[in-house]
């Protein structure tokens, strides 16, 4: 090995790294998406069910109705809410807010010492594994409770996902995935694209005005949106038969706010970078890879620590989420609604604000 080449190799070195740390897309790329990716997946995978809340309505106050459930106070795996009726216990449910109802009825005692005792649990189905792990200690804590002499029988139902299928769970996600590849990411690099080649500075110095450009930009991309999304659903309905509990005008309606919102994300994200690579880059690990991750659509957000916790529920998918899978296999649950869509639309507003600002700023 000559001197030469050990003095040519180290000066070309020494070149592609001044290169390499000149551009901090490459940085970027090379350490900040690698740490993003292993807490992402390090966090948000997680396939245990923990302090999940259980209402519990005991129509018997007797201290053998009490025994019975109190294997659910002592696991881990349960939060018990006690509550005084049914009505409140299905509302709960309604809402998300407990995942399975145990009701002992008013006749336990009495049944107990004839040998036909029974407890009726009744399990938010709409996340078929969360439900199935649910239901199985659930049957187990209630039976272990029983004891020696005669038995408790637990009757079971799975309520908003009778089939139990994993199919009505994910094709509801699935939409909101590909809406958010179709409005972040695709209009995020046809934007970069177009700064790049340095259309959208041809336009600038015409009359046109920057938000009617932004506007135009926008238009195209919802309808595009729009058209996806009702294809979602034909397959949803026609080739996985997913029931459609809630109203159709309202999740319309609540995927034309998101809609916005992926939009306004994408213009923003093409606003700032300007270059194709480092919006694709951008727009996978801020909209694509946390919507997949941290959304509620693999696993549920109530079994991730609090940090993640947080992020998930910072980001609009997570209550797009909720509120496609609500009305799809719940209904039109009025509460969640309200909520869900107010948050999605003072996303659209600050995000497409944010995007007309940027732009502005840039021409001036």
């Amino acid at each position: 090995m000559s001197r030469g080449f050990m003095q040519r190799l180290v000066a070309l070195t020494r070149k592609e790294f001044r290169q390499l740390l000149r551009d901090s897309s490459n940085l970027a790329i090379g350490i900040v998406l690698p740490i993003v990716l292993i807490l992402i997946f390090g966090y948000g995978l997680s396939l245990d069910v923990k302090n999940a809340p259980v209402a519990i309505v005991l129509e018997d106050g007797s201290p053998t109705a009490f025994e019975a459930v109190a294997g659910l106070r002592l696991s881990p795996v349960f939060s018990p809410v006690m509550l005084g009726s049914m009505h409140d216990a299905e509302a709960l449910m309604r809402e998300r807010k407990v995942d399975a109802i145990v009701r002992v009825p008013a006749s336990f005692a009495r049944d107990l010492g004839m040998g036909t005792a029974r407890i009726q649990l009744l399990v938010h189905g709409s996340e078929a594994n969360r439900a199935t792990i649910i239901l199985n200690y659930a049957t187990a804590a209630l039976g272990r409770k029983a004891g020696p002499g005669p038995g408790i029988a637990v009757e079971q139902r799975m309520w908003f996902n009778a089939a139990n299928t994993s199919t009505w769970y994910l094709v509801p996600g699935l939409i909101v995935l590909i809406m958010t590849l179709v409005g972040a990411f695709l209009t995020a690099l046809v934007m970069a694209r177009e700064w790049e080649r340095g259309t959208l500075e041809a336009l600038f110095v015409t009359p046109v005005r920057p938000a009617e450009i932004l506007l135009a930009k926008i238009i195209p991309y919802f309808c595009v949106g729009m058209c996806g999304l009702i294809l979602c659903l034909l397959a949803a309905r026609f080739l996985f038969h997913v029931p459609m509990q809630g109203s159709l005008l309202i999740l319309l309606f609540s995927s034309m706010l998101y809609l916005f919102v992926a939009v306004g994300m994408g213009l923003l994200i093409s606003s700032v970078t300007r270059n194709q690579f480092i919006a694709s880059q951008v727009a996978l690990l801020t909209s694509f890879m946390p919507s997949l991750m941290l959304s509620g659509f693999l696993f549920d957000l109530r079994n991730v620590p609090v940090v993640v916790r947080v992020v998930g529920n910072v980001l609009p998918a997570t209550h797009f989420m909720e509120l496609v899978k609500t009305l799809f296999l719940a209904g039109n649950v009025w509460p969640l609604i309200l909520r869900n869509c107010a948050i999605l639309a003072a996303y659209a507003v600050v995000l497409l604000g944010l995007a007309r600002f940027v732009t502005r700023k840039k021409l001036d």
